[in-house]
């Protein structure tokens, strides 16, 4: 499976996972909220790269140009709630592609263990589609699991391109034994080493949806 780390390399996506880690910096949900959307945005033109082109001609005023455009928008597929603004990101460039949103929470038991559950659906249809599945957060790799199969009701999509902001390493090898023979491509913004006892990735930047909107009860 063909992986892209974006912080392996210089750029100014580093600023922005430098700033939704920073504490003192997430204390503002709307700025926490921006970068994460600037991020998916970022993600968006690296991903455009490897989607299919054609070579188009466009009237100018003057003539005529011929331009290598895109002839395939994708389908945008994002685990709410703290999906949102990433899924933002992404469709401020693929501004043209279909949406999808799945639910997924995490159900604690009494012994402090959790389930993930999915309530909620809403997608076109995917068969022979490309789908950008999006999260902010990998972390054990059950709840992309969990969504892509929950879409397959909707069809089979011809590629895939997963797209999480921070992930665990123990997430990244779940998902990449998981769809070792599907046509997946895995687009990280950092992984980290760790997990906690509560799947919360260490360092990681804590609960993205509470940061993004606030807490939940």
């Amino acid at each position: 499976m063909q992986t892209t780390i974006f912080n392996q390399q210089q750029s100014i996506f580093n600023r922005f996972i430098a700033e939704i880690r920073d504490t003192s910096i997430q204390t503002d949900p709307m700025r926490f909220r921006r970068n994460i959307e600037r991020m998916g945005e970022i993600m968006a033109y690296e991903i455009s790269k490897v989607l299919p082109h054609e070579v188009k001609d466009v009237t100018t005023p003057l003539g005529v140009a011929q331009e290598n455009v895109m002839n395939e928008e994708p389908v945008i597929a994002s685990i709410l709630r703290a999906g949102l603004p990433m899924h933002q990101g992404l469709l401020n460039y693929f501004d043209r592609a279909e949406n999808a949103f799945v639910s997924a929470y995490r159900k604690y038991n009494e012994r402090g263990d959790f389930d993930i559950h999915i309530e909620y659906i809403s997608s076109p249809s995917l068969d022979d589609k490309i789908v950008i599945l999006s999260d902010p957060m990998l972390a054990t790799g059950t709840s992309i699991e969990l969504a892509y199969k929950a879409l397959l009701v909707k069809g089979k999509p011809k590629h895939v391109h997963i797209a999480s902001l921070i992930a665990s390493e123990a997430g990244v090898q779940y998902v990449q034994n998981m769809f070792k023979d599907e046509p997946v491509t895995l687009w990280l913004g950092a992984v980290d080493a760790e997990l906690n006892s509560k799947s919360y990735i260490i360092p990681g930047i804590g609960d993205a949806g509470d940061l993004a909107y606030g807490s939940k009860i």
